[in-house]
């Protein structure tokens, strides 16, 4: 081999991966490990199913005069537990590599840090935003099926369908603020510990603050102001309008990405 020929070899072995390379690397280490397929198909199966079986036992409930919830707050009912496993695909993008150490090879291939985490970012988002909004659809006719047998159905229009891509949105909005919070946090059970607190306790917990200090922080705790965007009819009617919870959510998000951004940056893997 003469000298041009092993200056040539050397310079394709030493030059950094392109976006779409970093991409397709991405794509092939979410879908081969195991529990991406598993916590998917929680995903679907507790969406689905969720809503299918909330809306079959309160379907007599709600088309009686006793009444006083909507069957819109109903049609995405399952999607809400189903938050759990965006949660975890969103903080395992991240912290397994942490933890198998697998995160120095990926930086010594992409030295530009910020595509890293911007291809997980993409990578995850599309994912859990066609999951989800699939999911989505899913539990609505199947609920929607039991409440159409009592007369109280709801056509996919209007808000019903907007809570259908809109739990899709919020999915991939969850998944990309656990994927901050894991470039942050680089620990599995913390990172997961930290989001499921935010969205599930803390946000409930807010509602014991009294005056309305207490009122605007449950508006704007992550998993209330974005989690409006994704129901038909919200179950608490002080919360943010949909688009509007949304956006707060997405500017949350958007601020712990950049954190993490600039930490990732800084810190050693």
């Amino acid at each position: 081999m003469n000298t041009n020929t092993l200056q040539a070899v050397t310079a394709q072995e030493v030059e950094p991966a392109g976006f779409g390379k970093t991409l397709r690397a991405e794509w092939i280490k979410l879908w081969s490990v195991r529990s991406t397929w598993w916590t998917l198909l929680t995903l679907v199966v507790i969406g689905v199913a969720g809503t299918t079986l909330i809306c079959w036992g309160n379907a007599d409930w709600l088309a009686s005069a006793d009444a006083d919830e909507s069957p819109g707050s109903f049609l995405t009912w399952g999607m809400m537990i189903a938050q759990i496993c965006a949660v975890i695909i969103g903080v395992l993008a991240v912290t397994s590599e942490y933890g198998t150490g697998m995160i120095r090879t990926t930086l010594a291939a992409v030295p530009a840090r910020g595509r890293v985490l911007a291809a997980k970012g993409i990578i995850i988002s599309s994912v859990l935003m066609v999951v989800g909004t699939l999911t989505a659809l899913g539990g609505y006719f199947g609920g929607n099926y039991f409440l159409d047998r009592e007369g109280i159905g709801m056509a996919l229009e209007g808000d019903v369908a907007r809570a259908m891509y809109g739990s899709g949105l919020f999915l991939a909005g969850l998944a990309l603020f656990s994927l901050a919070i894991g470039f942050l946090v680089r620990h599995t059970a913390a990172a997961i510990s930290i989001v499921l607190g935010l969205v599930f306790v803390v946000g409930n917990m807010a509602l014991l603050i009294p005056g309305s200090f207490g009122d605007w922080v449950v508006k704007l705790m992550p998993g209330n102001a974005g989690g409006s965007l994704a129901t038909p009819v919200s179950f608490n009617p002080d919360l943010l309008d949909a688009w509007a919870g949304f956006g707060v959510f997405a500017a949350e998000t958007a601020a712990l990405l950049g954190l993490a951004w600039f930490l990732l940056r800084r810190r050693d893997a």
